[in-house]
């Protein structure tokens, strides 16, 4: 088995903000954000995997856990050859992946996850508002739609939020995403760098 990436996730519903915060922590110098979205986004549709994806998508259908794995671990490997992300020295941080346990399972081989995140936003009307804004802001109107916010906020209850018990405890932080997103980044920061393995390689030469 190849070494395992030290590996942030950050969780939360959709519009809790985990995509704004894991791009702030990745300007930081030995941080590398891997936004999944963005990864099946910009999907190679003519290699085999991408046509695979492509495959079932087109089909309405729901995206195999071991594909997409496969896919997530393919965009890792393409940025660790091109020395965008280093492994002996980086940390890793995740978001939009892994959605349920399957991938959570097949993902354990390749990250050795530090600390888990969650975003916690109880308020569905203030993630609406948010998700509804982002959308319209980068141009993505299908995401602003009501059945789409609606299907997504299921999934993160029905499946992503199953993961909080797969992960140990001591590995979770909550933190209040209802806050400004500047302060929200400060508890963020406190809680990483008062991890031991963050600790342990501060000092070394990047």
């Amino acid at each position: 088995m190849s070494e395992r990436f030290s590996t942030f996730l950050f969780f939360g519903a959709p519009g809790s903000g985990k995509g704004t915060q894991g791009r702030v922590l990745g300007q930081i110098p030995r941080f590398y954000h891997c936004a999944c979205g963005e990864v099946f986004r910009s999907l190679d549709t003519r290699t085999d995997l991408g046509k695979e994806f492509v495959e079932y998508s087109s089909r309405g259908e729901l995206v195999p856990d071991d594909i997409t794995v496969k896919l997530w671990k393919a965009a890792i490997d393409a940025k660790v050859d091109s020395h965008a992300f280093k492994p002996d020295i980086d940390f890793l941080v995740l978001d939009g992946i892994p959605r349920n346990i399957g991938q959570a399972k097949l993902m354990d081989e390749h990250c050795d996850i530090v600390q888990v995140f969650h975003l916690s936003c109880p308020e569905r009307d203030e993630l609406r508002r948010r998700i509804r804004k982002r959308a319209l802001k980068e141009n993505r109107l299908d995401d602003a739609s009501d059945e789409v916010i609606e299907n997504r906020m299921r999934q993160y209850e029905d499946e992503t939020k199953q993961l909080f018990d797969y992960y140990s405890p001591e590995l979770l932080t909550n933190i209040n995403a209802q806050q400004p997103p500047i302060k929200v980044l400060q508890d963020i920061i406190y809680r990483v760098t008062s991890l031991r393995v963050w600790q342990e390689t501060a000092n070394e030469v990047y």
